[in-house]
């Protein structure tokens, strides 16, 4: 399929697979564009970004010709547009004019999904979506007193639109995609039924296209083009991840956690490397090796380790690419020349993470990649048997640093995830262990699918916020699905808790439900893990956990069955309702459901207080309740909820039938 132009009503009309996707005429052009200038304020990962546009022209005349357009402006040429195979790119000719905006065709109706991992809306329409990487911020939500109190405190309240992996890519239901291959700022700007627009802050943008005639195909094709995830491992898949950090402690405590009969796949230490503690809560010692803080926290380590694996239990730790000033390998960096530098000077570029300086490692420097992966997570975790970590952070890249490539930082920062992705994927194959040694990440931008094998869904609120809470794991794990990446999961329990809100046990238990049935299940302890409820704090909840482990290690067939089919086609494991039913205009803004391969719907209690919900069954065909065994016909329907029966059905003509009806015996 190619690109073509065709000169029509006094503009022209820009066709991809006999779909129109531009369409400019002289009194509704495609294309606008203007002078500008930023201002970015950073603090603590949070972006205020501001614009200035200037001198904006939106030229209605154009020439037209085969495999090229002329936009005019009083007579003169000041943008063009040239097609190639898939693709199509417009250039201001001044590059002064760094600010396009490209309006797209819309359809009646049309909806459009992507933009990446988004937390909030599953379908963008009736709303814009900047791109930038960043902390999401704690409550999202301008309405509530949290979000109110982050906001004031540090720019931290965040806003529907704010994501740690933004993608300028979207696809609508004419299942047409649009892919900007940019990493400067953008904006996907859906408000307008009439047209999709994406701006984007530099003076030329490429776009890519793909079309299919369903969305299945067009998925598929979109995970080809940013890279398939090696399939996750059976251990992965086979039980709980139990994430504590007390210490040796936790080593006790999940002995526990195996007396109660949870199916145990790996123990998650991140305070493997030492902790501090600050007013936000108890936080990591960013200082990634197996040195003083480690052995005072975890004496002899590495003999655990290699204990629990006699036991086949994995341990996992954690990392980010940052290192502390007052921490061991700060200095060892900096001798490497290992880290960003300030404009002024060549001293290391400071970042201010809440009580605690780090430098920024430079991962434009193919030296620094090579450091990081080998002198870190090469020789300090994976070759002391660690099998696993967080890959944590990765949007904080400030915009006035200096490079060592000497990129410019706005075009970089949203690169930064990408290059943390493959720093974490070149460890794990130079030892041998991709497809074993899995890390997962929060932070992403396009490309990031060729190197991350697992997402987790960032820092959810301790409660059940619309825009904070539990729901909006579903949202993260189907939205990012669309764009290729097959597999999500979330911190069970989530992790923020701040001015008061700490978790129930009720939160508790809806949690360990729908974590069950995601490709990895993993509690963590939060950021302030003493003031908050554990799995572990009362008898009741370490079996509930211990029940739900027991259902996501009785799934691992299945599971594995889905792993295969992503490794083959790209298809997410857990998928949006229209995926799989296109023709059904109803389920297309479904997000507080899905459908876990084909033959597995859920349907997670993320309302509290909540015993019933409404589920929507899709058709034709009846589906089975699991845990009653009755079936439902298709259709909307109101569903018993108690705590310890999620609304989940299946299709009883599955390969997998006998296997989903014994998912009951597993909560015995």
């Amino acid at each position: 399929m190619e690109v073509r132009i065709s000169a029509a009503g006094g503009g022209f009309d820009l066709h991809f697979a006999e779909k129109i996707v531009l369409r400019h005429r002289p009194d509704c052009p495609a294309l606008a564009m203007s002078r500008g200038h930023a201002r970015v304020t950073m603090k603590l990962g949070n972006f205020h970004i501001e614009d200035e546009p200037f001198d904006r022209l939106e030229p209605s005349e154009c020439v037209v010709s085969l495999n090229s357009v002329s936009w005019l402006s009083q007579g003169e040429p000041v943008a063009r547009l040239d097609v190639q195979g898939n693709t199509f790119s417009i250039t201001a000719l001044d590059p002064a004019y760094d600010r396009l905006i490209v309006r797209f065709h819309a359809e009646a109706d049309e909806t459009v999904w992507g933009g990446g991992e988004q937390m909030s809306y599953l379908a963008l329409n009736g709303r814009s979506f900047p791109m930038w990487t960043s902390e999401p911020g704690v409550g999202r939500d301008k309405t509530t007193e949290l979000t109110r109190l982050m906001d004031e405190q540090a720019m931290a309240g965040g806003d529907y639109w704010n994501t740690n992996y933004p993608q300028p890519t979207f696809m609508t239901s004419r299942w047409l995609a649009v892919h900007l291959d940019a990493s400067c700022y953008s904006v996907i700007d859906c408000r307008d039924p009439a047209w999709h627009g994406v701006e984007t802050w530099n003076c030329a943008a490429r776009f890519e296209l793909f079309s299919a005639q369903g969305p299945i195909d067009l998925v598929s094709s979109l995970s080809r083009r940013f890279g398939r995830q090696p399939a996750l491992p059976d251990w992965a898949i086979s039980g709980a991840v139990v994430g504590l950090k007390a210490g040796a402690r936790s080593f006790e405590r999940l002995e526990h956690y195996l007396a109660a009969g949870t199916a145990v796949s790996a123990l998650w230490c991140e305070d493997w490397a030492g902790v501090r503690e600050t007013s936000f809560g108890r936080r990591l010692f960013w200082d990634w090796q197996l040195g003083s803080r480690s052995e005072q926290r975890y004496p002899g380590l590495r003999e655990r380790i290699a204990d629990l694996a006699s036991r086949d239990i994995r341990f996992m730790a954690y990392a980010n690419p940052y290192l502390a000033v007052d921490g061991e390998l700060f200095a060892e960096a900096r001798a490497g020349g290992h880290f960003a530098l300030r404009q002024d000077d060549d001293e290391p570029y400071l970042v201010d993470f809440g009580e605690f300086d780090c430098g920024v490692v430079d991962f434009t420097r193919a030296e620094t990649r090579a450091w990081f992966a080998e002198r870190i997570l090469g020789r300090e975790m994976l070759d002391i048997g660690i099998r696993g970590w967080m890959a944590d952070f990765g949007e904080y890249l400030p915009t006035d640093v200096r490079l060592a490539d000497g990129s410019d930082p706005m075009e970089a920062h949203n690169r930064w995830p990408v290059l943390w992705a493959e720093v974490n994927a070149m460890a794990v194959a130079s030892r041998g262990l991709t497809g074993d040694a899995v890390f997962f990440m929060r932070a992403g931008f396009s490309g990031v699918q060729a190197h991350c094998p697992l997402l987790w869904a960032g820092d959810q609120s301790v409660d059940f916020t619309r825009h904070d809470g539990i729901g909006t794991v579903i949202t993260a794990a189907l939205s990012a699905g669309l764009l290729g990446n097959a597999y999500s999961h979330s911190d069970c329990g989530g992790y923020t808790s701040l001015h008061g809100n700490v978790r129930s046990a009720e939160l508790l238990e809806r949690w360990a439900e729908l974590a069950a049935f995601a490709p990895v299940m993993r509690s963590h302890e939060g950021n302030r893990p003493d003031s908050n409820l554990q799995y572990d704090s009362t008898p009741e909840l370490l079996t509930c956990f211990a029940r739900w482990s027991r259902v996501h290690a009785r799934l691992a067939p299945y599971v594995r069955h889905l792993c295969n089919e992503a490794a083959t086609t790209g298809l997410p494991l857990q998928r949006p309702m229209f995926l799989h039913y296109p023709g059904d205009a109803t389920l297309r803004a479904v997000q507080t459901q899905y459908l876990y391969g084909q033959d597995l719907l859920v349907a997670p209690v993320i309302e509290e207080g909540a015993n019933m919900r409404e589920v929507i069954l899709p058709g034709p065909g009846v589906w089975r309740h699991v845990w009653t065994g009755q079936d439902h016909q298709p259709g909307t329907h109101q569903v018993a909820a108690p705590i310890g029966q999620p609304p989940v059905f299946y299709r009883p003509g599955s390969a997998f039938a006998d296997h989903f009806a014994s998912l009951p015996e597993a909560l015995a």
